[in-house]
Formats: C-alpha cells, structure tokens, sequence
C-alpha cells in the first residue's frame, strides 16, 4: 500500500491549533501526486510541463473524524477502488496518534488537452498492478 506521512505544521492549522480542514485537501493532494511520481511513474510536472496531460479530481467527499494538531505526524494511505476507462477511484485514509483521522473517497481523471481520455497502456498496467498488489 502506497503510504505517505505528512507531519502537521503551523501553516496547516487555525488559530484554535488544528488542522484548516482545506489544508487536508492539499495534503491529499500531495499523496496523489507523489504516488503517481513514484507508483505510476508519471509525475505531475511530466503531465503537466508541455504534455497537456493531467489527472484532476473530479469529485471528492471526505468524512472528517479527530482533529489533527500541530506536531502531529499523519500516515496517508493510498488505496485503488476501481480503474475505469478514463478515471480512477481513490480512497485514502489519515491515521495520526488518536487513530483513524480522516477518510476521503475521490476520483480522478486522465486528460489529454483538457479531454477525458483512455488511460496510456503504460499507467493502465502500473495501476492494475498495484491494484492487484494492494487486494492480494
């Protein structure tokens, strides 16, 4: 399971010392960004950079359960839900020391100059087999 701990800092948290819950967004982004880099190894600055590629969220919905405050270290866990045929289903999770944080069900899209597209063969593959990988 692609893993990815983020320590709380003080740009993340409000006056009250939490996390902002939109700071979760960037967090979460960032997990879905370094996991292509390094699971499908496509990375974000090779989409994005003159290729016209990209993978934006096209929805997202998230429970929030504890708080998480500054100092804390929280484990994000990358999980594959379902491969379509241009969109891929996310789930992630947030632990921190008072156990499960945050769950967040999202799902991105492959684009080719700002269309959904078919997945290329090669991020398809990397994909299934973490998939495959991850429910063995």
């Amino acid at each position: 399971m692609y893993e990815r701990l983020i320590q709380i800092e003080f740009n993340h948290c409000d006056p009250a010392g939490i996390v902002f819950y939109p700071r979760y967004f960037e967090m979460v982004n960032s997990v879905v960004e370094n996991f292509f880099a390094d699971v499908v190894g496509r990375s974000f600055a090779q989409m994005h950079n003159g290729a016209s590629n990209g993978v934006p969220t096209v929805a997202i919905e998230t429970s929030f359960l504890k708080p998480s405050r500054l100092g804390d270290k929280v484990l994000f866990s990358l999980m594959i839900e379902k491969i379509g045929g241009s969109s891929l289903g996310l789930v992630i999770e947030g632990r921190g020391p008072d156990g499960l944080l945050l769950t967040v069900r999202m799902t991105v899209a492959w684009i080719d100059r700002m269309k959904a597209a078919p997945w290329p063969s090669d991020m398809r593959a990397a994909l299934e087999y973490y998939k495959e990988t991850q429910d063995a």
